[in-house]
Order: structure tokens, then C-alpha cells, then sequence
């Protein structure tokens, strides 16, 4: 039998193939030394049986000790060589990162100098990490030292802080004391052209800190000296009317992507966006203030503009509306994200979306139009319409619009670039930061979340490049309307909403708003790939996206913090222009602004948490208004911080019930004395203001045996167990 066995593998048939594997197996694995760990990726490449011996230069330059690596693998198969090996900073101490620096590019972590000047902010200061490399200059590696030569340390010095001028020169501007600069420049390796420019930019660096010092006064910052508040008495609201929507959109593209391009990316990140508010530090992240506040100047204009002459006909307050929907698809046209969402916003806000009338006598073709754009920011899968539209007009030269659309919009030969919405980014980043620790268990910082907070840098950085070279003319008469527009609070803004409509009665027949979420995000599903198609620049290979989609199952965020402006209220209101109104149509459906749906439990954080979304039973077309609950919060305060947020007297809780609304139109009367955190069903979040003693609305039906009732005790305690188990 083992004859005839090796008679036929003797045998060769010319019909035989071999096939081999094409694919490069790679090994991870993690190493470990003083103050630092890395990940260590070693590549292998099939190799073909009898094949010619490959020479491995990569490994002339590994040292013997990095090259141990190779001794906690096993050996590797027949048919498979390592071809390359990078190691890439994990973790490690602030001095151990610093000192990666000067030799990421030969142990293959290419990426690290852009990551660690990005993102250092969030653990160290520019003060430290000058320091740390200085020491390191004063005493650079010999001759003998196997693991970099001298030249390839010089060059790594050299491209450290080359980058570091040109992509960051405010580090550096804002040291105050030239003496760290002074010290650097002779450090500076000498042997290049490029190493002599680099000494000269040091040293007049240090010359212009020197007279910083030594003169003061001479530099003084030019955004303190703010213009005298427009005049009440000047503002013509309706002159908008007589603006192109194209101009106007043009205007604030103009303003959005000026600001845009001087947005400092790392002044978006967590760590430092979350700490704005506190004492001391109301000068950081300046850059990211400067277009919220934008975004509230627009979202101000758009509401004075609508709401400021009182004595209007509905049907001229609906050509204001048709107007700024207008705008908002001119807006859309140039990829201008973040005028078009201040617009939506403002169009959703509580004292115009009430304006029941006004709506109605909207055209229907523009309010067709205006829930499209309302589309677009819906938070539904974490904004994942606006963030397919980034993904796919980021950094093309022109909106991906209809026919139509092209048809009759601006002049397409100029390519535009794309201002996006900042809050996607922020609420990606501030998230990002609250659930990963910024360091290990053994105290060292933990860099492997910079790099997921790098990807969406990325991002941003990529979007400025697509407006940099947008070239815009400013229209004078258009500005100075602008700003002339006086700045509303909420409060004033809705008493003028009641001087226009005033609050009615209920009505069996009321049309409810149409829900459109238009804040706090839901990051469970974000539509960014993780492997992506490779044709889209940002299909960004790594774990960050699926990682926050995996985060947001546990916690939400407000997608951005709006800066409050403190104003005087209106003294007199300007006689409005003749409108001459367009046929009007009496029936519409309007879309609602209102906050995220899902609480945020997380363990040991003290009380639990939950948002709930509350409106007034109204027919004015009452908007649902955000409220945040603890397990702590009984039904009066609730009441009361409900009343509050619709601008109501939260005095006159007593006259109130609370109710949440459940499917199928059933209602749920949560108790005077209960805990509404514990109370309310896990089906619904929306509830419910309703006087004391009016009638149920015709088609509810209120619910009844337990789930009506005061919960038991032991109820209550049986849900807590639940919540606490899974």
C-alpha cells in the first residue's frame, strides 16, 4: 500500500496548480519598557516555496534591544518572512512622550508628531514640553549609540519643530518669556539650510517676545474694543426683504468661512471645550466662541427679523419666513451648513413655530422646502443625514443638488468649500473625552485616546482646507443691516411672539407639531464607516466612529453650549415697509425643535439622570422644551422647571398636573407626591403641562388600573433593582 502511495506522489501531472495565499499576516503585540508601552506591529508577506533569499534592510537600522521583540514570537511559518516592524506609543509618561518626538519616524510611528502637537494641550503645556526637549538637546545621542545616529536625530530635530512653527506659531507667540526660544535656537543642529532657517524663525520669535515685554502697550488685542449695540430705533426689519436671498446667503458664507478658517482644531477638543466656563479661563478655545456666537448673531437676525414689527399682517410676517427659507437654501447651495442650521433653528424656535397663523399663511412650496432643510439636521443615528452630506460634498467643489436647483442658483464657476456644523465635532469630542480615561490604571497617559480624538481633528482640518482659497465681496448696505439687527433674549423674544398671536385655548382639532430633534445626538449609529470605501476623505481607517457608536448606548451630550449674550431689551419698535402679499395657503406642517430623548445612567455618578421632553397643553403650537431629571426630583419640581422653561411663572405650580403621553393617545397622571423619575413608563419620554380641572383632549384616553395609580413601594424598588441589574 505505501509503494503504490509513493508511485503516484512520484508521479507528476501537468494539470497540476498551486496556489498560494496572497495576503500579509500581521502580529500585534504589546511591549513594554521604562515609562512607555508600545504596540508592536510586525508585517509578514507570503513567500513562494524554493524562493530567491529577500534582503531586510529595515532591520539594519532596529536595535539590538528593539529587535527582542522577535524573541516572544514564535517562529515564524515556512511560507512567510517579516518584511517590516513599527512601534507605536500606547501609553507612557509625560517626559517618555515628549522624548517619542525625536524618534517616532525610525520605529515607524509616523503619525505620532501630528497627533502629539495636536492633542498635547489636553495633558501637558507648551512650557514642559520646551523644556524637556531642550534637556534632551543639551545632551544628544554619540556615535556609539546603535539605536539612532546622529544625523537621523538631527533631522528628527528638525522636523519636530519645523512642524511645530508652521502649524501651531501660537505656542510660541504666547510663551511670554523669550528665554526658552533663546536657549532652543544654538541647540538647533547646524548642518542643513533647513536647520539655519529654522534657528533665524527662533530667534525672531524671541525678538518679538522681547518686545512684547519690554512694550506692552503696543500690543493690544483688537476683539476688546467691541462697537457701541445697534440702535433699537434704526432697525428696519423688513428691509430683508429687499436683499437677494443669494446675497444674503453669500454674506454669511462670506463671515462662516472666514471664521471657519481661523478655527484652531484642538481648541474643539474635550478636555479644553468642557472647562471654558470656569474661573480663569474665559479666554480659551477663543476660536470656537467666535462662531457660536456667530451662529447666535444669525440665529438672533432671523427671529428679530420675524417677530420685531408686531403690528405685520400674517400674510407679510409669512414673506419674512419665505425669505429666510430662501436664504437657507442659497445657504445649502454653498455648503454652508452652519448659517442654514441657525436659520432652521430659529424657523423652529418656540416663538415663531407658534405663530400658528403666519404658518398658515406660508406658501406651501417654500414650507415643502424648509422641512427638507429641517431634514438635514435631524439627530435621528447621530446626524447621520448631515454627516453623509460631509462625507459626501466635504471636499468636492459643489453641492450635490438637482437639476433645478442648479438651475437657479449662484454661478457655479467659482468650486466652494464646506463650512460644516460644529457641534457634530464637539459633541464627538467632548463624549469622547468623559467616557476614556486619560490615563492607565499604572499612571501613564493614555495616548491611544488622542489618536481617536486626532481622527476627528482630521476631519476638521480637511474641511478648512476646502475653504481656504474661497474668495468672497462684501455688500456694505447688507452688513450694515446685519448689524443693526438688536439682540433678543428668550424672554423677549416670546413676549413679542404673544403680542403677535396670544395664547388660546385648546381645541379638540389642534394639529400637533411634527417632531423634528434637533439638538443632543444620539451616537448609537454613526453612519462614518469604519473600514469605509476608500473613495471618500472621510472614511478615516480606525476605531473612533465605532467606538462612539458603541459610547452613546450609555451616555448623551448636548451637541454645543450656546454663549449667552447679555442685552437690553427693546425700547421702541420701527414702522414696518408695505409688504404686498402672495396668495397664501392655509394648511401646512411645521416642524418642532426640541431636545434628546434618552437619559444618561451611569454608575457611581450620583444620582440618576434623565431628559425628558415636556410642552404645554396649548394650541398655540407649543413646542416640547427639554428638561433634565434626577431619581431625586419629585412632580412639583418638575412642574415648576417646566413652567420655567415655556416662560411661565413657576410660582403657579400648584395649578398645574403633569402628565406623560403614551402610545395609542393614553395618558399617564403622574402623582402630586411621586417621583416622576420612577414613575413615568420606560415607553415614552413626553409629558405633558395641563391646568388643573380642564377636560381630557377629544381621542386621549387616559390610562387606567396600575398604571394610573400611585406606584407602590415596592414597585418603585422593584424598578430600581432592574435598572441597577442590567
Amino acid at each position: 500500500m505505501s509503494e503504490n502511495l509513493e508511485n503516484l506522489q512520484a508521479e507528476s501531472s501537468p494539470m497540476k496548480t498551486t496556489w498560494y495565499c496572497p495576503l500579509d499576516l500581521s502580529t500585534v503585540v504589546e511591549e513594554e519598557e521604562e515609562g512607555i508601552i508600545y504596540t508592536v506591529v510586525v508585517k509578514q508577506q507570503h513567500v513562494a516555496p524554493n524562493s530567491p533569499a529577500v534582503s531586510y534592510s529595515i532591520f539594519d537600522t532596529v536595535s539590538e534591544d528593539s529587535a527582542s521583540i522577535f524573541s516572544v514570537f514564535p517562529s515564524f511559518p515556512v511560507d512567510f518572512q517579516p518584511i517590516s516592524r513599527s512601534q507605536c506609543v500606547k501609553a507612557g509618561t509625560e517626559e517618555k512622550l515628549v522624548l517619542h518626538l525625536l524618534h517616532s519616524f525610525s520605529l515607524g510611528d509616523s503619525s505620532f508628531i501630528s497627533i502629539f502637537l495636536s492633542t498635547y494641550r489636553s495633558f501637558t503645556s507648551t512650557e514642559k514640553v520646551l523644556d524637556i526637549l531642550i534637556d534632551r538637546l543639551e545632551h544628544p545621542p554619540g556615535e556609539r549609540e546603535r539605536s539612532m545616529t546622529r544625523p537621523s536625530f538631527n533631522k528628527a530635530v528638525c522636523t519636530v519643530f519645523s512642524t511645530w512653527l508652521s502649524e501651531y506659531p501660537e505656542d510660541f507667540k504666547n510663551l511670554g518669556d523669550p528665554s526658552r526660544l533663546l536657549r532652543l535656537a544654538p541647540l538647533v543642529p547646524q548642518d542643513s539650510s533647513s536647520a539655519a532657517d529654522l534657528r533665524a524663525r527662533l530667534l525672531r520669535m524671541a525678538e518679538e517676545l522681547s518686545e512684547k515685554a519690554l512694550l506692552p502697550d503696543n500690543h493690544i488685542d483688537q476683539t476688546s474694543s467691541s462697537s457701541s449695540p445697534p440702535d433699537p430705533l434704526k432697525f428696519e426689519a423688513t428691509s430683508v426683504l429687499g436683499f437677494p436671498a443669494g446675497l444674503i446667503a453669500e454674506q454669511l458664507t462670506k463671515i462662516e468661512t472666514e471664521l471657519f478658517v481661523r478655527l484652531v482644531p484642538y481648541h474643539c477638543l474635550g478636555s479644553l471645550w468642557s472647562q471654558r466656563d470656569k474661573k480663569g479661563r474665559e479666554g480659551v478655545c477663543w476660536s470656537v466662541r467666535a462662531t457660536i456666537q456667530q451662529f447666535n448673531k444669525l440665529a438672533n437676525a432671523v427671529s428679530a427679523s420675524c417677530l420685531w414689527p408686531t403690528n405685520l399682517r400674517s400674510q407679510q410676517r409669512a414673506r419674512l419666513l419665505e425669505k429666510w427659507i430662501s436664504v437657507a437654501e442659497e445657504c445649502r447651495a454653498r455648503k454652508n451648513f452652519s448659517s442654514l442650521y441657525a436659520i432652521v433653528s430659529a424657523l423652529q424656535s418656540n416663538p415663531i413655530h407658534r405663530l400658528r397663523r403666519t404658518w398658515q399663511e406660508t406658501d406651501r412650496e417654500a414650507l415643502r422646502r424648509y422641512e427638507e432643510l429641517a431634514e438635514i439636521f435631524s439627530d435621528k443615528d447621530n446626524y447621520s443625514h448631515s454627516r453623509e452630506l460631509l462625507k459626501e460634498e466635504g471636499t468636492s467643489k459643489f453641492a450635490n443638488l438637482d437639476n433645478r436647483l442648479n438651475n437657479k442658483h449662484f454661478n457655479r464657476s467659482n468650486a466652494q468649500g464646506t463650512v460644516p456644523y460644529l457641534g457634530i465635532f464637539l459633541t464627538d469630542l467632548t463624549m469622547l473625552d468623559a467616557a476614556v480615561k486619560n490615563r492607565l490604571d499604572n499612571g501613564y497617559i493614555n495616548f491611544d485616546k488622542r489618536r481617536r480624538e486626532f481622527e476627528v481633528l482630521a476631519q476638521i482640518r480637511l474641511l478648512q482646507s476646502s475653504c481656504k482659497n474661497c474668495v468672497f465681496i462684501a455688500d456694505e448696505s447688507f452688513l450694515q443691516w446685519y448689524h443693526s439687527v438688536p439682540t433678543l433674549t428668550e424672554e423677549q423674544s416670546y413676549r413679542l411672539s404673544n403680542e403677535i398671536e396670544a395664547p388660546s385655548e385648546p381645541s379638540p382639532r389642534a394639529h400637533m407639531p411634527t417632531v423634528i430633534i434637533t439638538q443632543c445626538p444620539d451616537l448609537s449609529t454613526s453612519r462614518t464607516s469604519l473600514a469605509g470605501d476608500g473613495e471618500s476623505p472621510f472614511d478615516f481607517h480606525s476605531p473612533v466612529n465605532n467606538f462612539l457608536s458603541k459610547l452613546t448606548k450609555h451616555m448623551r451630550s448636548p451637541s454645543v453650549s450656546c454663549l449667552d449674550v447679555d442685552t437690553s431689551p427693546p425700547t421702541n419698535e420701527s414702522t414696518p415697509v408695505a409688504l404686498t402679499p402672495s396668495t397664501p395657503t392655509k394648511s401646512h406642517r411645521r416642524s418642532a425643535s426640541c431636545g434628546n430623548n434618552l437619559p444618561s445612567n451611569v454608575p457611581g455618578s450620583g444620582p440618576e439622570m434623565r431628559i425628558i421632553r415636556i410642552r404645554m397643553d396649548l394650541q398655540d403650537g407649543n413646542l416640547y422644551r427639554s428638561i433634565l431629571i434626577s431619581s431625586n426630583d419629585k412632580t412639583p419640581a418638575v412642574i415648576s422647571s417646566g413652567l420655567e422653561k415655556h416662560n411661565q411663572d413657576p410660582k403657579q405650580a400648584s395649578k398645574y398636573e403633569l402628565l406623560q403621553l403614551l402610545p395609542e393617545g393614553k395618558e399617564l397622571v403622574i402623582p402630586v407626591t411621586g417621583n416622576v423619575f420612577y414613575a413615568m413608563t420606560p415607553s415614552s419620554v413626553d409629558f405633558l403641562l395641563r391646568r388643573k380641572g380642564r377636560n381630557t383632549p377629544v381621542g386621549s384616553q387616559p390610562v387606567k388600573t396600575e398604571t394610573s395609580a400611585t406606584f407602590p413601594r415596592i414597585q418603585t424598588k422593584g424598578r430600581r433593582l432592574v435598572r441597577t441589574l442590567f
